[in-house]
């Protein structure tokens, strides 16, 4: 209730939108979508990669563009993405004479601006902010980015301004409204090299400020150096198509201290729920709600004209700007207590009118105006004319076709796409099926009634720009969730602001850069990042312009303390920071980790803690308590956020309090520290919207429960270390004989005795009906299980009997029960269609395949496909929907 509900017309990227029953219930609010996890392993993430198929292809017709990814954290970081990726990209003469000026439309929106203000800074990017009808493109610049629609909602043909920055070497990225590209000339028909935004609009509640899926489109040429993930085309084992996501493209991170981009998380959910609207309009749908809109405006546009006012633009999509002359004061008053919310800048007011605007709201808004000039409005009828709806776009009308394939136009009922969407479903597996252990994404129950409070208008349809008066419910949960958070880690302060944990590394090494400036130590330039760091911790540190220097991990998975002292010495007078994660990533507590702290700060350094394995710590420790400066913690790791099939996600940093002064600030809503760097994401608390889970979450639990729901993690772990310990190697134990609240099964010699990789007994596991524990990192060759506090004793039974199962499997190949190279793990996993089939050419039993224990014939869950050829998809990079006669054209490369 003390979220007060108003009409919004405020726009800045964000805007109310209808989000179909069907989706609403049936992939937002339905844990078979949200609680899956990011789509590693293929052959059981078949729906969900469909969905994001759909999208990509939906911003690819959309843009106009040749390739896109499988969604982003926000506009504004898409945007920083693109900068990136073109300085990245740069011509070896422009490196040569380090070309290094990149130029932003002045009429971008003031938070995008914002976001590449802070990743420009430490790669010694030259900001240029400046008018673009002015602008001059010459050799010392490597990219631009624009806004279409501009920021003021004016429409502008920007074809001889990107033939003019080629002209010169300049590559030019678009911040593009989605749904005007129904209406309008897209981008990529301007030769645009990028096109970012947001597809909020497309159904994803504003949620006062997230999370929504960003979109990212560019041309074939730089599919190398693409940021986030792309699902591909490829085929199955059997011949038939299957979908992965691109190895070569998936995640930048993975290249470490090579790294371009550090983005881990992807916005799967909202991703799924954007394309699965566009799947239900269809082309002609969507052609019609962005009509809708931009009539409203054109209506309003008249209305206020007829009463005096003056309307800035002619030409505008959804967005008009009207100069007040000396009412925007008498506006805002009457406006506000008729609750509507306008865009105020100085003397003009700007209204962007969406797709739930109807009728009665446009009669509301002339009476606010009509008011503020003293004259009489009588409500009527709202026309535009037919001749000013032609002119309006004239000039920038699209005329080529968009969402031709069959999938979205084939769903338009809901009968049909509830269909659909089951179909989907029903090819993934997800917390609905079974516990997925995968060690350190603690994949932990997302409790309903945590979940439930996200569907209601009054957290649902905050625009994030909004006064703050109008949402003290928000402001309440945010003040608590702060302190709660600080209580937790031990720190002084925190910032919400980071949207993906990965977000929240490169916002706590800024935060650190930002102190080293203030306090005259810029010289201090090297971070300390061990061996065993997750990808994303370097990816992190280079792009907030750090030096990295590897420190080694001793026998036993800890850091080697004599090498990071010798490093930290080695390196005393530019030590900037150290990277750790704790527990360790190998899945025991550094019992040196107070050694370690102190170590770094002897020599000048800050030290930054990974918070991926806080569900270790909470209530027990902190990282405050073994000396951290600085940690992320992943909401949807440790504090209940589900993992949404790979995003959303929240990454919060606590900081000491000397860092406290320089926590990422907003240009628009106050927030941050004093000396706050600017900002990390487009909205203030980055995705909002699911601050509340975690808040529930805490409070549901309370300090007890929080500690017990910590100490059940580490009990469950080693019960799974006791019962399979017999089995399998464990890799690494702490000092007792015990693991934290993960571990790693080595299983690096079944390669030698049996011919059986890693990668096999993942994918039989699939057959038992198990999402396998994480593969390959962070040794590879071997298994990270995870079981969290929100497993059952029964289910981790199961889960041991399946593991232990698998080890006999094993056994019959070492032994020559069974071949090598054509048994049931290599051969896994099998699909209901070839165990059904009528030939069956291995050498076991059906039942074998398919049951190989007997609980699993009480609730099988098949695969679709068989075991996905990651290198075919590699070699045929195919990323938007293909024709549905290429399907029956599968040729496999031998």
């Amino acid at each position: 209730n003390n979220n007060r509900l108003f009409r919004n017309y405020i726009g800045l990227g964000y805007y109310n939108t209808v989000t179909p029953g069907v989706i609403l219930r049936n992939v937002f609010e339905n844990p078979g979508w949200y609680t899956a996890y990011t789509p590693y392993q293929a052959e059981i993430a078949q729906g969900r990669m469909e969905a994001l198929l759909n999208f990509q292809t939906m911003i690819i017709d959309l843009t106009g563009m040749e390739i896109a990814n499988a969604s982003l954290l926000d506009e504004a970081t898409a945007a920083g993405e693109a900068m990136t990726m073109f300085f990245h990209t740069r011509s070896k003469e422009q490196e040569k004479n380090n070309v290094c000026k990149f130029f932003i439309a002045d009429d971008c929106f003031v938070q995008t601006i914002d976001v590449l203000k802070t990743r420009a800074n430490p790669l010694d990017i030259e900001l240029v902010i400046d008018n673009p009808k002015t602008f001059v493109a010459d050799a010392t610049y490597f990219g631009a980015l624009l806004q279409y629609p501009c920021g003021d909602g004016e429409i502008r043909n920007y074809s001889e301004f990107v033939k003019q920055a080629h002209d010169k070497g300049i590559k030019v990225a678009v911040a593009a409204d989605i749904m005007s590209l129904a209406l309008l000339t897209p981008p990529g028909e301007w030769n645009a090299d990028a096109v970012v935004g947001c597809t909020q609009r497309f159904g994803v509640p504003m949620g006062y400020g997230g999370p929504h899926a960003a979109y990212f489109a560019t041309r074939e040429v730089y599919k190398r150096d693409i940021p986030g993930r792309i699902i591909g085309v490829s085929v199955d084992a059997a011949g038939n198509r299957a979908l992965r996501m691109a190895l070569q493209t998936r995640e930048q991170h993975i290249k470490r201290d090579k790294a371009t981009s550090n983005i881990c998380t992807a916005q799967v959910l909202l991703a799924v729920m954007a394309g699965m609207y566009a799947v239900y309009h269809g082309p002609q749908g969507l052609k019609t709600i962005a009509t809708t809109i931009h009539h409203h405006a054109l209506s309003l546009a008249e209305g206020l004209k007829k009463m005096g006012y003056k309307i800035i633009h002619d030409s505008f999509f959804d967005t008009i700007k009207i100069d007040a002359a000396g009412k925007s004061a008498a506006v805002r008053k009457i406006a506000e207590e008729a609750k509507i919310n306008f865009r105020y800048e100085g003397e003009t007011i700007l209204i962007s009118t969406d797709e739930s605007t109807l009728e009665e709201d446009i009669n509301d808004v002339f009476e606010v105006f009509a008011k503020a000039i003293n004259q009489s409005f009588k409500r009527n009828g709202v026309h535009f004319s037919t001749s000013a709806s032609k002119k309006s776009l004239t000039d920038f009308a699209r005329k080529t076709s968009y969402l031709t394939h069959p999938v979205f136009n084939s769903y338009h009922s809901e009968t049909n796409m509830l269909r659909y969407i089951t179909k989907l479903e029903n090819k993934d597996l997800s917390l609905n099926h079974s516990m997925i252990a995968l060690g350190s994404c603690t994949m932990k129950l997302n409790a309903t009634s945590e979940m439930i409070p996200l569907s209601w208008n009054h957290f649902s349809r905050m625009h994030p720009f909004q006064p703050v008066e109008q949402v003290q419910g928000y402001a309440k949960i945010i003040k608590e969730l702060e302190e709660y958070l600080c209580t937790i880690t031990g720190f002084s302060a925190v910032s919400l602001q980071p949207n993906s944990g990965a977000q929240g590394e490169y916002a706590g090494l800024m935060v650190i850069h930002e102190y080293l400036r203030n306090t005259g130590q810029t010289h201090r330039d090297i971070v300390l990042i061990p061996q065993s760091a997750h990808g994303t911790n370097p990816a992190s540190a280079v792009l907030a312009g750090l030096k990295i220097v590897v420190v080694k991990c001793d026998a036993n998975g800890n850091i080697d303390i004599a090498d990071l002292k010798s490093k930290a010495v080695q390196h005393k007078e530019k030590l900037a920071a150290l990277m750790v994660t704790y527990p360790s990533t190998h899945g025991v507590y550094e019992e040196g980790i107070k050694d370690i702290t102190a170590a770094i700060h002897e020599n000048g350094g800050q030290v930054y803690m990974d918070g991926a394995n806080m569900n270790a710590q909470v209530g027990l420790t902190n990282p405050a308590m073994i000396g951290a400066d600085v940690c992320h913690l992943n909401l949807h790791k440790t504090f209940a956020i589900p993992h949404g099939g790979g995003g959303p996600g929240m990454g919060p940093i606590g900081v000491a309090a000397h860092l406290a002064p320089y926590l990422p600030s907003h240009p628009i809503i106050k927030t941050g520290g004093e000396k706050g760097v600017h900002a990390v994401s487009a909205a203030p608390w980055g995705s909002a919207s699911i601050l509340i889970i975690s808040y529930a979450y805490i409070k549901m639990l309370g300090r007890e429960g929080l500690k017990r729901a910590t100490q059940l993690a580490i009990l469950n772990a080693n019960y799974i270390r006791k019962k399979l310990e017999h089995h399998y190697p464990i890799l690494y134990k702490g000092s007792h004989g015990f693991v934290a609240h993960e571990m790693i099964l080595d299983c690096r010699n079944f390669k030698t005795s049996a011919q059986i990789e890693v990668t096999d007994i993942a994918k039989r596991l699939i057959d038992y009906g198990f999402h396998a524990p994480t593969v390959a990192f962070p040794v590879a060759g071997t298994l990270m299980v995870e079981p969290t506090e929100s497993e059952s004793k029964e289910e981790l039974d199961r889960f041991c009997d399946v593991m232990i199962s698998i080890r006999k499997e094993i056994e019959e190949i070492e032994t020559g029960k069974s071949e090598k190279g054509n048994n049931v793990l290599t051969n896994a996993p099998h699909t209901a269609v070839e165990v059904t089939a009528n030939n069956w050419n291995y050498p076991y039993p059906r039942e074998q395949a398919a049951y190989p224990l007997a609980f699993v014939k009480e609730n099988k869950f098949w695969p679709s496909v068989k075991r996905v050829d990651n290198a075919y998809g590699d070699r045929n990079l195919i990323c938007s929907c293909p024709s549905v006669e290429s399907y029956e054209t599968v040729q496999v490369q031998v």
